[in-house]
């Protein structure tokens, strides 16, 4: 059985989908997993050793490029994949298996793409879904999809990566770490207050532990932002390492911190899928749809509600209720792991 993923264009959306290709290895062992995704994920599919192969996508979030799929999808027709499963909703996320004439293509019914998939899923509208658990009910037993049943992500680690990361960056081992991340994909409404976070930074400093401050090269103005205030520049236990390290060593370093603090983001989800336990600040995104999928966690919200919302209610875009959660509720729920 070979199976090509249409995979999500996002961090911690690819982080989840891992949860179906487990369970699509627990329902036939030899099946063979391609997945195609974005070229920055290339890496973190290496992680996932239900993933034989990845393919990149040539795609931007949002391109179209009608004749370039097609061309694209018709390539893919000499790997006589069995089945394609769409894990995204749009249309034309669905032209390449359409184009490349595999027998059994999965999805949601999304913008009505009739004829494009021939297997599509259907969910009980009254019910509110996680979105891995979307993920899970696209494979065989789509009846069978609650999270009790599934399986968490888990990534693999790179253990000399993580060594030559530590020895790169000067990471005391000889000290537990803390990691922060303050970044988020989608801007203000999904990020806690920079100077909270120095806060919480500065109380384990002052422990002996090592603080490591991870994100993106977009996320550089935070990490500035966090450095300055408490003079944290000027520690020798804080690293910043935002725009510093790849996917992967992120990765690699995070499993290797005691603790971690996040907002909802691509690496809080890469947080849980290395285990290491974590106190996650949520506004108007809802962990009912996207939780960190790890028993050891604390979630703090003060707001309630099945929430996609990606903006916020105030100036600029920050959320009242992420702004309110305070620095002492964190660092008394991170003395609970």
């Amino acid at each position: 059985m070979k199976i090509l993923i249409i995979g999500p264009s996002w961090v911690g959306d690819s982080v989840m989908a891992q949860t179906l290709y487990k369970r699509l290895k627990e329902e036939s062992s030899n099946c063979k997993i391609d997945v195609i995704s974005p070229e920055w994920s290339s890496e973190l599919m290496q992680r996932m050793p239900e993933v034989s192969k990845t393919i990149k996508s040539p795609y931007l979030h949002g391109e179209l490029k009608f004749f370039s799929r097609r061309h694209f999808g018709k390539n893919l027709k000499k790997y006589n994949y069995d089945q394609a499963i769409i894990l995204t909703n749009s249309l034309k996320s669905s032209l390449i298996p359409f184009f490349a004439r595999i027998p059994t293509r999965t999805g949601w019914l999304g913008e009505m793409r009739y004829g494009l998939l021939n297997d599509i899923r259907y969910l009980d509208k009254n019910k509110n879904h996680l979105m891995v658990e979307k993920f899970a009910a696209l494979s065989k037993q789509d009846s069978n999809y609650c999270l009790e049943s599934l399986s968490f992500p888990k990534l693999s680690i790179d253990f000399e990566n993580q060594q030559s990361s530590l020895v790169k960056f000067g990471i005391n081992q000889d000290l537990p770490c803390l990691a922060i991340c303050p970044g988020a994909e989608f801007g203000p409404a999904k990020k806690w207050p920079e100077d909270n976070y120095s806060i919480v930074a500065k109380n384990y400093l002052k422990k002996g532990w090592n603080v490591l401050c991870f994100g993106s090269a977009n996320d550089h103005e935070t990490g500035k932002k966090i450095s300055n205030f408490e003079n944290l520049q000027e520690e020798d236990l804080f690293y910043n390492l935002i725009g510093k390290t790849s996917l992967v060593d992120a990765v690699d370093l995070l499993s290797y911190c005691k603790k971690v603090v996040s907002n909802d983001s691509g690496l809080m989800h890469i947080a849980a899928a290395v285990e290491t336990p974590l106190v996650a600040v949520y506004g108007p995104s809802s962990p009912e749809y996207t939780p960190p999928l790890i028993n050891q966690k604390v979630i703090i919200r003060k707001m309630d509600g099945y929430k996609k919302i990606r903006e916020g209610n105030l100036p600029a875009g920050y959320d009242a209720s992420l702004l309110s959660i305070s620095p002492e509720e964190v660092m008394e729920a991170l003395e609970t792991l």
